[in-house]
C-alpha cells in the first residue's frame, strides 16, 4: 500500500537542505531519480505501518551526488523519523571515506539554522548528537573486530566494493537490526575495481541484480544500478545520461566528453572511463597476461567425467609449501571430443589459511567448499595429498607424461616414478619431465595457450581459485617477444595457472603421435 504522506516526509525534509549548500559548495538540489528512490524506498507501508523496504542498494558511477544523498538520508533518520535512541553508522574502507558523508552532513547542517540549533557536532569524535531523541550519526570504518554488540537503526555502507573483507557486512546486517521496528541498511556505491568477484561488494552488487531482474523474490530490497551495458556502444552520449542520471547538474557534459576523447587513445584511461564514469566492474588487470574475460568465455560445458580414461598430460607446481601447491590435468583432443580441456587441482595448508585470506583477499575457506581447492592439515602443504593425487590420476586417467617444475621437486616425483612405473614394461614406462622456470622453458607454452584458447581450441572447468590465479599473471617480456610468469611481479597466487603452463609445456615436448619418447624413463631435464 504507497502512502503518500509518508512518501513525502523524507522529500519535504530533504527540501529543508536545498537551501545551503552541499559538501562541495554548490547549491544541493534534489534531482528527479533521487526524488523517485526516495520516494519508493519510503513511500511503501505494509499495513502494519511499517516501511516495507529495508534495503536500498543504489550502484552509480561517482560525481551524480550519493555523498550528499547519504548525507541527507542520514540526518532525516537522526531527527525526522521520531526514533529514540537511534544509532545511525555511516561505514566505509576507511575513515577518511567514510567522513566525507560526514563533512557533507555536517555542510548542511551549518547551512540550515534549525538543525545548527538543534543538534550537535563533536569533531573529534566524528560525531553529529540530536539530544531531543537521544540518538547519534557515527563514523565507522573496516576494523570490525570492535563492532560487536551495536543496535544499529541506519547503517549506511559507502563503497562497499572497497571493503577489505566481508566482516563488517556480516557483523552489521545479520540480526544487527533485530532490536529495531524499522531498522534500515543503505549501501550507495560505485562499481568495483574487482576482476577476482571475490568481494563482498560484488557478493552484494550480484544479489541486487538479481533482485532487479527478479531472479530472487527479496520484498525488503530495492535495488537501482546506473550504468552502462556491457555490450553499450562506451562513446555514446546517450549511454553517458544512461549511467549518469546527475549528468548535466552535478557533471559537466563537456568534461565527460574530454575524457572519453583521451580514453579512445589509451587502454589504462579506457579501463578508468569505463569503471568511474560508465560504473562497469573492471574485468581486466593492469598489465596481466591475458584478461579474465577470456579465461570466461572458455569455460567448458563438458563435465569432468567424460575425462575418465582418456589421455592426459600432468603439470605440477609446487611452490611454497605455505601457499597454494596446484596440479593441473590438460587433456589434448581425442576419441569423444575435438578441442584441449583442463582440470584444476590446488592444495592449501589449514592453519595459514584464514592468515592467507586477509593477506591475499580471497575467500580461500569458501573455495574449499565449493571443492575448489583442497585444504591439508598443518602450517604446510602436506606433500602426501599432492603425491596420492598424482597416483590416483595415473590409475583414472591414461597419463602420458608429468610436466613438473624444478622447485623442490624430485623427492616428490622420484617417490611418483618409483610408484607408477616399476610394474610397467620397459615400452610403458611414463616420463617425468622438468620444464625450467625461464623463458626457454616456458614461452612456447605460453602462446600456444593463449592461441588454443583465444581461437577456441581449448577449454577448462569452472574454478573460481583458478580464475584468480589466471587474472594475476604478470609477464616478463624479452627483446625476443619470448615472455615467462614474474611470481615476484604478480599480484596474488599463479601457481594454478603456473601448473597449466608446465603441462602444456610437457605436451609440446612429448606429444601423442611421438610413441618413442615413451621409453625413456626417470626424470628428465630439459
Amino acid at each position: 500500500m504507497f502512502n503518500e504522506e509518508k512518501a513525502r516526509l523524507p522529500i519535504n525534509f530533504i527540501e529543508l537542505l536545498k537551501h545551503g549548500d552541499d559538501f562541495y559548495g554548490q547549491p544541493f538540489t534534489l534531482l528527479k531519480w533521487q526524488s523517485d528512490v526516495i520516494s519508493e524506498f519510503y513511500g511503501e507501508i505494509k499495513k502494519n505501518g511499517y516501511r516495507r523496504y529495508q534495503y536500498l542498494y543504489l550502484e552509480i558511477p561517482k560525481k551524480n551526488g550519493k555523498s550528499e544523498l547519504a548525507a541527507a538520508l542520514g540526518l532525516y533518520h537522526l531527527v525526522a523519523e521520531g526514533q529514540m535512541n537511534g544509532e545511525i553508522y555511516i561505514v566505509a574502507a576507511d575513515k577518511e571515506n567514510a567522513g566525507i558523508i560526514y563533512r557533507a552532513a555536517v555542510s548542511m547542517i551549518e547551512q540550515n539554522e534549525y538543525l545548527t540549533e538543534r543538534l550537535k557536532i563533536r569533531e573529534s569524535r566524528k560525531e553529529i548528537i540530536d539530544p531531543e531523541s537521544k540518538s547519534f550519526i557515527k563514523v565507522m570504518s573496516s576494523e570490525a573486530y570492535s563492532k560487536h554488540g551495536y543496535k544499529p537503526t541506519v547503517v549506511i555502507f559507502d563503497e562497499l566494493h572497497a571493503q577489505p573483507n566481508r566482516e563488517l557486512w556480516d557483523i552489521l546486517t545479520f540480526g544487527a537490526g533485530s532490536a529495531r521496528k524499522q531498522p534500515v541498511w543503505i549501501v550507495l556505491t560505485t562499481a568495483g575495481d574487482d576482476p577476482d568477484k571475490a568481494s563482498i561488494g560484488w557478493e552484494v552488487h550480484e544479489y541486487a541484480r538479481k533482485v532487479i531482474e527478479k531472479e530472487i523474490d527479496d520484498t525488503i530490497w530495492l535495488a537501482r544500478i546506473f550504468c552502462a551495458p556491457e555490450t553499450a556502444d562506451i562513446w555514446s552520449e546517450e549511454v553517458w545520461y544512461q549511467a549518469n542520471p546527475s549528468l548535466g547538474h552535478t557533471i559537466d557534459i563537456e568534461k565527460v566528453r574530454q575524457e572519453a576523447l583521451s580514453a579512445r587513445n589509451s587502454p589504462a584511461l579506457e579501463k578508468k572511463f569505463r569503471w568511474l564514469r560508465l560504473n562497469q566492474w573492471v574485468e581486466l588487470k593492469s598489465f596481466s597476461w591475458l584478461p579474465l574475460t577470456l579465461f570466461d568465455s572458455t569455460a567448458g560445458s563438458w563435465s569432468s567425467s567424460e575425462l575418465i580414461g582418456k589421455k592426459c598430460y600432468l603439470g605440477l607446481d609446487l611452490s611454497s609449501t605455505t601457499d597454494l601447491t596446484a596440479l593441473v590435468l590438460l587433456f589434448p583432443p581425442q576419441d569423444g571430443f575435438n578441442e584441449w580441456r583442463v582440470l584444476f587441482l590446488a592444495w592449501i595448508p589449514s592453519e595459514s589459511m584464514r592468515e592467507r585470506e586477509h593477506i591475499d583477499h580471497v575467500p580461500y575457506s569458501r573455495w574449499v567448499k565449493q571443492k575448489y581447492i583442497e585444504v591439508t592439515p598443518g602450517d604446510v602443504v602436506d606433500y602426501e595429498y599432492v603425491e596420492t593425487a598424482i597416483i590416483q590420476a595415473f590409475s583414472k586417467y591414461d597419463v602420458i607424461s608429468l610436466g613438473t617444475d624444478q622447485w623442490n621437486s624430485r623427492n616428490l616425483t622420484q617417490r611418483v616414478d618409483k610408484q607408477v612405473n616399476e610394474h610397467r614394461a620397459t615400452s610403458e614406462k611414463i616420463p617425468i619431465v622438468e620444464i625450467p622456470q625461464s623463458m626457454a622453458g616456458m614461452s612456447l607454452a605460453m602462446k600456444e595457450t593463449e592461441r588454443l584458447l583465444k581461437t577456441g581450441e581449448m577449454s577448462h572447468e569452472i574454478n573460481d581459485c583458478a580464475r584468480w590465479n589466471f587474472g594475476n599473471v604478470k609477464v616478463s617480456v624479452d627483446g625476443n617477444e619470448n615472455m615467462k610468469p614474474m611470481k615476484n611481479k604478480s599480484t596474488g597466487r599463479i601457481d594454478i595457472t603456473v601448473a597449466w603452463i608446465n603441462a602444456v609445456a610437457v605436451a609440446l615436448l612429448l606429444p601423442i603421435k611421438k610413441k618413442s619418447v615413451y621409453e625413456e624413463r626417470g626424470v628428465r631435464v630439459i
